[in-house]
């Protein structure tokens, strides 16, 4: 590894360590409304979490495979590329190299129904909105516990 890569790794955990040493937990935020956006990023900051925001499924999956996530919050609706097929290209990607990056579905469908087509499209985990915070932290730990982080 070149010593750019190391200093690179060395600054990655870094902003990813908490006051205590431990590492924070990095979530993928991908949501297309900039004020939801904003507002889940502060409150999961507030968490303890080190948030990167995504506002389409392309920059999605290009964030994701920049690498390092522990959870991805995924909106369903997105343009260019929504939650759906967003999932089915980190799936794919996921195949090829290994590992599993718990994928969370956020949306407003919330028919019956709807969370089985988040689950059959490869998500792990279903939260309809408007987001209920509680249920979304708890879904996070759910995830990150199956995961066993």
């Amino acid at each position: 590894m070149s010593q750019n890569g190391r200093r690179d790794d060395d600054k990655q955990r870094a902003r990813t360590e908490g006051m205590s040493g431990e590492r924070r937990m990095r979530v993928l935020l991908a949501e297309d409304d900039p004020t939801s956006r904003k507002v889940m990023g502060i409150m999961l900051e507030r968490r303890n979490f080190d948030v990167e925001a995504a506002s389409d499924g392309c920059e999605a999956v290009e964030k994701w495979n920049a690498g390092g996530f522990d959870v991805v919050l995924m909106d369903v609706q997105m343009p260019r590329l929504d939650g759906f097929r967003a999932t089915g290209l980190i799936r794919e990607l996921e195949k090829e190299r290994g590992g599993h990056t718990p994928i969370i579905a956020m949306t407003a469908h919330a028919m019956r129904g709807d969370e089985e087509l988040c689950l059959a499209a490869g998500m792990d985990s279903y939260v309809s909105k408007p987001i209920d915070f509680a249920r979304l932290m708890e879904r996070i730990g759910q995830v990150l516990v199956a995961e066993g982080k």
